[in-house]
């Protein structure tokens, strides 16, 4: 009998016992109990844990529970006292038929440790049924010239209580003429037989009315009765017969309705209307009656319902020939029902196990039984699953099965199976039921968290806020629930030099970074540290990965002139003899700048002179050289402000003043600065010239810039018409310069070349004056042939 599958509690494993002590279990002694059919509910059988010797505690602890083949439960089973009770009241006519004796398998199954216990319940008849014939009156028909012993055979009645409690006997109201036989038939059935006494006389008693009565063994016995009314007729001396007085014949159960089993046919030598003949079903049982029929004219015999081999293998149908005179012959007929494969396997489970933790060693998945109803081949079975599973059927006895895992299974891999238990039978064709069994593997913590990457780079600008979002790490664990569950934190550093944790903190729950205060670049530019990712599984299991975090500069610098010195403290004065050339190297500014990469690149230009047309800096190494030959009106001391500035953004600059000195030469020690007091007596009488001066010369200015720029955008508008503009590139703009000391460009520059149309000897009409390989070689020229110029400053 079937029971639905019980769910085990969470994480209950039934552990699997070796397949020998399954065998030797399976031949242990088989328990046997008996009640009496029609016993209440609730009532007590016997006590299992006596009967098996097992402490009554142990059946609790070790899950005792009792299962069976059939689809009812009768039984059931008090853990705590071991009591054996009564389901429901048993009807063993209903359970078991004619069949004698009545017993009811079923099975004490312990799932922990794993045990089976063969059982089984004999259910013991009681006298609850009365004999009970077909009819109620019974018709014979007798000629008068029947000698005396001639045998009558009565309809038999019937009993569904089996043994001592069945049909015993059967009697006969006290008459002159007859007396009744009780016989036995084959099948152990007792049937009735009127026997002739005394000779009849029609003309005496023409019918005689009996009572025959029915009598079984209870105690109190009980009884049945029906009239058996004899018809005394004229003489009729052939009865009728059948050539052969036992048939037997083979059908198929699966025949349908009206199928012809067999034709009888009886002769009756006699004339007439004593040599009609009719058939009928004599001494038919229920089951009989309802399953065949006899044509009463041409003798065959047909199905009524459909035959079923597992409820009714065989039957025996008495037909009867009766003449019109009312002689009969009689004949049996044995069916035999040929079984077919019309029974699929069954497939019921006592027991299930959904939940195997991933870790387990072979551990019972469940336990079941199969069955066919079926006999022969077609009650064979095999019992399989699919192959590519890591799980196995273990046979334990007959018909019983357990599924077991092989080895340790992993749940990151795949976290459910759905096995399917195929049983099939060996008919033709086969039938095959199919079972599902769905088994979930819990997790263990067997995988520790995993960065996605080894190492993370992150950068951060300097000068940042605290407390800012920087970067994330991220670690991903192959567990579930919390054994998935990953916590970040930080490792202290291996030396105590740098303190980590006042600079970079992690959130524990999603790894996000954070700096905990503003970083400087110029004080540090990189450093690392390494974060570890720990998950909630019990023993823990965690991993680590390597931050470096790289600092990215700022333009928060300006630029440091280092020479000349501008601290006012050490008054410098550059010397420029008054015979140098264009292009004479008066002096270097020298200017440093403590942040990096393009922040670090400086320019330099003249942002203020004495006299703006004298001087000339270049942009990209700050050097002061004359721009014209220098002349009398120069004025001797000179002051020059230049800016550097780097190529930030925004940009920073720094100013740095020079004072040059021009002098006729370098002989005196110490070159004495011009009176100012008679200078300044001559330059009063010039100032009015010097002001008319200025003004003319402002207004030419502007008239001359105008003009230029027009003649400069005609140009452009022609060159773009008819000349070709050619560029050069370079990663960086032109007017950064290398303050590495060499007083050469490192990097590549970007000029405008443009030629005129007209040109023929192909020069660079803007590039030219500022070549400085060109400059430098004349200015090599002038200084072999001028004396080192000197500079007047004083060192404290």
């Amino acid at each position: 009998m079937e029971t639905a599958p019980r769910k085990a509690p969470k994480n209950r494993q039934v552990v699997f016992l070796i397949i020998v002590l399954l065998l030797s279990e399976a031949v242990s002694e088989l328990q046997r109990y008996s009640v009496a059919e029609e016993t209440e509910s609730g009532s007590f059988v016997a006590n299992v844990a006596k009967s098996l010797g097992l402490e009554v505690g142990a059946l609790s602890s070790r899950g005792a529970r009792v299962i069976s083949e059939d689809k009812k439960q009768y039984l059931q089973l008090k853990r705590d006292t071991g009591d054996l009770l009564i389901k429901e009241k048993l009807d063993r006519e209903e359970l078991c038929g004619p069949d004698e004796p009545c017993v009811l398998p079923f099975q004490i199954l312990l799932e922990n440790p794993f045990q089976f216990f063969q059982a089984e319940l004999r259910v013991q008849d009681i006298n609850d049924h009365s004999p009970t014939f077909p009819e109620s009156e019974m018709i014979l028909k007798i000629l008068e010239s029947t000698t005396p012993g001639s045998v009558f055979p009565l309809k038999i009645a019937q009993d569904l209580d089996v043994g001592i409690n069945s049909l015993q006997n059967y009697t006969i109201s006290t008459n002159p003429h007859f007396l009744v036989l009780t016989r036995t038939r084959s099948d152990g059935r007792k049937y009735p037989e009127l026997v002739l006494d005394k000779v009849l006389d029609r003309e005496e008693q023409p019918e005689i009315t009996l009572t025959l009565t029915a009598l079984d063994g209870g105690i109190p016995p009980r009884s049945g009765t029906a009239q058996v009314r004899v018809l005394v007729m004229d003489i009729n001396d052939n009865a009728p017969v059948f050539p052969h007085s036992r048939y037997e014949v083979e059908i198929p159960e699966n025949s349908p309705i009206g199928s012809l089993v067999v034709t009888v046919s009886a002769r009756d030598l006699d004339t007439g209307i004593n040599g009609d003949i009719s058939y009928t079903i004599f001494q038919a049982s229920d089951e009989v009656s309802q399953t065949f029929g006899v044509d009463p004219i041409s003798g065959e015999i047909r199905l009524k319902k459909r035959l079923d081999f597992e409820a009714i293998k065989k039957y025996e149908v008495d037909i009867e020939a009766i003449d019109g005179g009312g002689l009969s012959g009689k004949c049996t007929i044995v069916v035999q029902v040929m079984d077919l494969n019309d029974n699929p396997p069954e497939l019921t489970v006592s027991s299930l196990t959904s939940n195997i933790p991933e870790n387990s060693s072979e551990t019972v998945v469940a336990v079941f039984s199969i069955r066919d109803r079926d006999s022969g081949d077609n009650g064979k079975m095999i019992c399989s699953i699919q192959e590519d599973l890591p799980f196995s059927l273990k046979p334990t006895f007959k018909n019983f099965y357990t599924l077991v895992t092989e080895g340790g299974l992993d749940r990151e891999r795949r976290a459910q199976y759905n096995i399917t238990v195929t049983v099939t039978d060996l008919g033709s064709p086969r039938l095959k039921t199919e079972h599902n069994i769905t088994v979930f593997i819990s997790d263990v913590n067997d995988n520790p968290p995993v960065f996605t990457q080894k190492t993370y780079t992150l950068y951060l600008r300097e000068n940042n806020s605290p407390a800012l979002h920087i970067g994330s790490v991220s670690a991903h664990d192959r567990d579930k629930g919390t054994n998935a569950k990953v916590t970040y934190s930080l490792l202290p550093p291996e030396t105590e030099d740098f303190p980590l944790f006042s600079y970079i903190s992690i959130n524990s729950d999603n790894g996000h970074l954070y700096a905990l205060r503003s970083l400087d670049y110029e004080a540090i530019q990189t450093f690392q540290f390494t974060v570890r990712a720990i998950d909630g599984g019990s023993p823990a299991l965690s991993s680590q990965a390597l931050v470096q975090v790289v600092v990215l500069d700022e333009n928060d610098n300006s630029p440091f002139v280092l020479y000349p010195l501008q601290n006012g403290t050490a008054p410098c004065n550059d010397l420029v003899p008054r015979a140098a050339e264009p292009g004479y190297l008066v002096t270097k500014v020298v200017a440093v700048d403590r942040d990096s990469g393009q922040n670090s690149w400086l320019s330099y230009q003249l942002l203020k002179a004495t006299d703006p047309g004298l001087f000339t800096v270049w942009a990209h190494n700050g050097e002061v050289r004359t721009a014209r030959p220098i002349s009398d009106r120069d004025t001797i001391k000179q002051r020059l402000l230049v800016l550097v500035k780097d190529n930030g953004k925004p940009s920073l600059s720094t100013a740095a003043t020079l004072n040059v000195l021009l002098v006729d030469g370098f002989s005196e020690p110490h070159v004495q600065l011009p009176d100012t007091k008679k200078e300044q007596v001559q330059n009063d009488s010039l100032t009015v010239y010097l002001v008319i001066s200025l003004v003319s010369v402002s207004f030419l200015f502007l008239v001359s810039v105008f003009l230029f720029i027009a003649v400069r955008l005609w140009k452009r508008k022609r060159n773009a018409a008819n000349g070709i503009c050619l560029a050069t590139s370079g990663p960086y703009p032109g007017h950064l310069v290398d303050i590495s000391g060499t007083g050469t460009l490192s990097q590549s520059y970007q000029y405008e070349v443009c030629l005129t149309s007209g040109s023929e000897n192909g020069e660079f009409k803007f590039l030219k004056p500022i070549i400085p390989s060109l400059q430098a070689q004349n200015t090599e020229r002038d200084l072999e042939e001028t004396p080192p110029f000197r500079s007047s400053c004083d060192f404290n």
